[in-house]
């Protein structure tokens, strides 16, 4: 482990803003506390690194390599980290907001309560990761990874989520609210998610679990919910127009004022439909 590079003393709480540390290898360096804030580690090695609650803000981290490292509680405030290699690093509680990760590798990663809020996460894989409870509002996912993510109670309200892969992942009250999607949702796991006013149409939500979800008001037209659990979710002011709703569960269902125009319901469960509250229920295909 190296305690000097270019004449830089590299210790817990160091004073390093704006150094130029590109393509140096700092492999198990501690530099936990330190300030690093607009330092140059392009292409920098710092596998198994200790950067716990160290700053970083505005910092080139650009296809560095930071394999296990320890970002705990670091501040990453709009750095610059695409194409980086962050592979089960622990980011936790971390600070990431408008950071750049475009074609980051962020597997296995721990970002548990991380602070995501507008970070560019586009084509990034962050796939096994935990993000329970962390923010992703207003973040670009598109074509990100997340598949077998653990997203449950992440907030990920004006998301953009076109081309999201999130096959099985865990959003268990999660909340979506007013995001745009296209995503794979297919196996994953939406109970008690607030998914209210959300963009989900054309949607791949095949048996899903959306038990207990809020759907209030939420556009799911032409989305796939093959064998989907629907029970107890609030689906009032939905519109499910064109819908594959073939063998979903929907006992204890909230259905006021869903649209089911043209919607596949063939083989569905527990649907007390009455006619009454239900929009242009004439179309629904029942057989």
């Amino acid at each position: 482990m190296r305690r000097e590079v270019r004449g830089y003393r590299l210790i817990p709480g160091a004073k390093l803003s704006n150094v130029n540390l590109s393509g140096e290898q700092l492999t198990l360096v501690k530099l936990y506390h330190a300030d690093l804030s607009l330092a140059d580690l392009r292409r920098a090695v710092l596998n198994r690194a200790n950067l716990s609650q160290a700053n970083l803000t505005l910092a080139y981290l650009s296809e560095a390599m930071l394999i296990g490292a320890n970002l705990f509680n670091a501040k990453l405030i709009k750095a610059d980290l695409q194409g980086a290699n962050l592979r089960d690093a622990n980011l936790s509680c971390a600070q990431l907001m408008e950071a750049r990760l475009i074609g980051a590798i962020l597997h296995g990663c721990q970002l548990d309560h991380a602070n995501l809020k507008g970070a560019d996460l586009e084509r990034a894989d962050l796939s096994g990761t935990n993000l329970q409870s962390a923010s992703l509002e207003q973040a670009n996912l598109h074509l990100t990874n997340l598949s077998y993510a653990n997203l449950s109670y992440a907030s990920l309200d004006n998301a953009h989520l076109s081309g999201t892969n999130l096959q099985g992942a865990n959003l268990a009250g999660a909340r979506l609210k007013r995001a745009n999607t296209l995503a794979n949702l297919a196996g994953s796991n939406l109970e008690k998610a607030n998914l209210a006013g959300a963009n989900l149409s054309d949607a791949q939500l095949s048996r899903a679990s959306l038990m207990g979800a809020n759907l209030e008001g939420a556009d799911l037209s032409g989305t796939n919910l093959y064998r989907a659990d629907l029970r107890e979710a609030n689906l009032t002011g939905a519109n499910l127009e064109g819908a594959n709703l073939e063998g979903v569960q929907l006992e204890g269902a909230i259905l006021k004022d869903t649209n089911f125009n043209w919607a596949n319901l063939h083989q569905s469960s527990g649907s007390a439909m009455r006619r009454e509250d239900l929009w242009n229920w004439q179309e629904i295909e029942l057989i």
